[in-house]
């Protein structure tokens, strides 16, 4: 049965990284929803824009794959970049498609968890000042409308580099935000909160940087692994992603690569033909 895990917030929980940054994670145990069917998991995960790249998913799941030893890892993205609590409510377009792709997700996998990361759109005072009390509506429906009413969900704090940039003025209430979500996590059973501290930011001081957001899947799958909050980074982060980036590929994932260089013009079809040959020896 795949372990499944749906994927909301918004541009950070979507991922902004740059690929080039930092080593492909290519799993064939870790499976994306994509039109109704799992996929073998290829990164962008949540293509919500043109501008998507790498998000905290594919090192939580490959995480998960080394501690928990299941056969599949599903994960289901439904994270939409700029988006604000208010979109994120019960009857809104964006609550409405994540509990379709979840209930979709549900006929052929179990739901294990909700991973949760929003709140840049949030960090003005009259909306962080109501915050828990939204985000507690959201999730306590998205529960009851998928049947899960006790599942994790793992909530992340926001970056410290939001104030920094050429939007900073935006973010003056990024501290509150992250008050919010981490006493959230604190009342509320079953979730759980993880730091964004020593994270780093791409150019824009918006968006996790590709490093950071691998780092951050860390301490998501831990949060989640350990049913505890993560309020300070792990000492052994670069411990656990060095032994998913050094992990043996399976001849499956050897191919896919090899394939994906193909498809993109990378390699010619004779360069193609011979690198199989030689995989498959």
């Amino acid at each position: 049965m795949i372990h499944s895990f749906l994927m909301i917030g918004q541009s950070n929980m979507a991922g902004r990284g740059y690929l080039k940054d930092v080593p492909p994670i290519l799993n064939e145990s870790v499976k994306t929803l994509r039109n109704g069917r799992w996929q073998i998991m290829s990164e962008p995960i949540n293509y919500d824009r043109p501008t998507a790249g790498v998000g905290l998913a594919a090192s939580f799941a490959a995480a998960y794959s080394l501690k928990q030893k299941v056969a599949e890892i599903g994960l289901i993205p439904c994270a939409d970049g700029g988006t604000s609590l208010e979109d994120w409510s019960a009857g809104n377009a964006l609550f409405d498609h994540a509990v379709a792709q979840a209930k979709l997700a549900q006929r052929s996998s179990n739901l294990t968890g909700i991973l949760w990361h929003q709140g840049e759109s949030d960090c003005f005072p009259e909306r962080a000042a109501v915050y828990q009390e939204k985000l507690g509506a959201i999730i306590k429906q998205l529960r009851l409308e998928l049947a899960v009413p006790d599942i994790p969900l793992i909530v992340g704090g926001l970056g410290s580099f939001l104030t920094a940039g050429m939007y900073g003025k935006y973010f003056s209430s990024y501290t509150a935000v992250n008050e919010a979500l981490l006493q959230f996590a604190k009342t509320q059973p079953d979730t759980y909160f993880v730091t964004a501290d020593g994270l780093n930011a791409n150019q824009d001081q918006l968006h996790f940087d590709a490093v950071s957001q691998r780092i951050l899947g860390i301490r998501y799958f831990e949060a989640f692994h350990n049913r505890q909050h993560i309020i300070t980074p792990l000492t052994y982060e670069q411990e656990i992603l060095n032994t998913i980036y050094n992990r043996a590929q399976t001849l499956k994932e050897k191919t896919i690569l090899l394939e994906h260089r193909f498809a993109s013009g990378s390699i010619t079809q004779d360069e193609f033909v011979a690198e199989l040959a030689a995989i498959q020896q």
